[in-house]
């Protein structure tokens, strides 16, 4: 019974204990924190307001005569200006999206950027007399946009000025009423004319996909080319209409391959020969609808080309070309007193499987692979079974 007593004694001491250090606690944590204790302090709420940083720079340029206003996030990127004449350096890791607006007869833009870039022409009328309208110096991606329902305009002059230089002190190319150093995607709902009066129309040092949109361009006799392009071509949608006058000027000259799958093209070209010495060598050299120096291929969309000038081809090509769907019209009605107007020239080959086609010519052979042949199915390679299979001399017709 005494031993029970003791126990019982024993607890009761514990207990006390152990309130007396819970009291003991709240009172320390009240009046000093809790440092060191067994309950976490909270932490203090933070009212500062964090903005994050944008994914995309907004830039707005609008024209207006001797003048341009630039609008947007213009404080991240490098602005030089003189009048009309913009020059717009992004050395930013963002994405970045340059709207062009509002007209003017002496203006221009010039871009750097280290990151590809949308451009939207949204109602832009722009004019430079003495070079490019807009030239890109973008190696990457441009993005170019036409804003729905938008007319847009750019024009260059007859002559253009000495290039300006780049950071290492070597000039700029200048080969384009719009030109771009890389690769261009054009896309949108509204329209761009170009007019191009001393070099080409559009010209990219990389290649160039038409997705959408209309895009009309119109080269003067002092001009060259209407669309130049390096690395290739493709058209998957949109409307291009091409008029070139220029002696041995091409609707399209292309350095690379040539893919259309969709869209529709006209070309129209009414120059002549161009003739052109090279170490006392004197060649002619004749204008094209479209000049390939690679494979063309045609799967689909419409494609229609005439051509009025002396020696005038429709598609010239140093490889294959392919056609497989689409519709094709190709009319040639110049003479052949420095050239031999061709519907189709290929040097490797015409191979038909698919479409329609519809090429004519007043001289020379409507197809022409190369052969020496005199027999006109020898210079068109037919495959599969066409509704439609007329092939003479002068006039190719097939179609499935």
């Amino acid at each position: 019974m005494k031993k029970l007593y003791v126990i019982m004694l024993a607890v009761i001491a514990l207990a006390a204990c152990v309130n007396d250090d819970k009291y003991d606690l709240d009172f320390f944590n009240q009046k000093y924190g809790n440092h060191g204790g067994n309950e976490k302090p909270e932490e203090p709420e933070d009212t500062t307001t964090v903005v994050p940083e944008p994914d995309t720079l907004y830039v707005n340029i609008v024209y207006d005569g001797a003048t341009a206003t630039l609008t947007g996030d213009v404080d991240k990127v490098s602005v030089s200006q003189s009048g009309a004449d913009v020059i717009l350096t992004s050395t930013t890791d963002k994405s970045l999206q340059l709207t062009l607006s509002g007209s003017s007869t002496d203006g221009s833009l010039l871009i750097y950027s280290q990151k590809m870039y949308d451009m939207v022409l949204n109602g832009l009328q722009l004019t430079n007399p003495d070079g490019p309208a807009i030239n890109n110096q973008c190696s990457k991606l441009l993005n170019l946009i036409f804003a729905d329902g938008t007319e847009n305009t750019l024009t260059d002059g007859t002559e253009y000025a000495t290039a300006p230089t780049n950071a290492e002190g070597k000039s700029i190319d200048q080969k384009a009423t719009f030109f771009s150093e890389g690769q261009i995607c054009i896309n949108g709902t509204g329209s761009l004319t170009v007019y191009g009066n001393a070099k080409n129309g559009i010209a990219s040092d990389d290649y160039i996909i038409f997705e959408g949109g209309t895009v009309n361009v119109n080269m003067s006799s002092t001009g060259t080319n209407g669309i130049k392009v390096n690395d290739g071509l493709t058209i998957n949608g949109g409307t291009l209409n091409i008029d070139v006058m220029a002696d041995g000027a091409r609707g399209i000259k292309n350095d690379s391959y040539t893919t259309i799958t969709g869209g529709n093209i006209t070309i129209t070209t009414s120059g002549d020969c161009l003739m052109e010495t090279v170490d006392g060598v004197t060649d002619a050299s004749s204008a094209a609808g479209i000049k390939c120096d690679s494979i063309f291929t045609m799967s689909g969309g419409t494609l229609t080309i005439s051509s009025s000038g002396d020696g005038g081809k429709g598609i010239n090509c140093s490889q294959n070309v392919e056609i497989s769907g689409g519709t094709l019209t190709i009319t040639t009605t110049g003479k052949n007193e420095d050239g031999k107007p061709k519907g189709i020239k290929s040097d490797t080959g015409i191979i038909v499987s698919g479409g329609s086609i519809s090429v004519s010519v007043k001289k020379s052979w409507a197809c022409d692979n190369g052969t020496d042949s005199e027999d006109p199915e020898d210079h068109v390679t037919v495959q599969g079974s066409p509704t439609t299979c007329t092939l003479t001399k002068r006039m190719v017709i097939i179609s499935y």
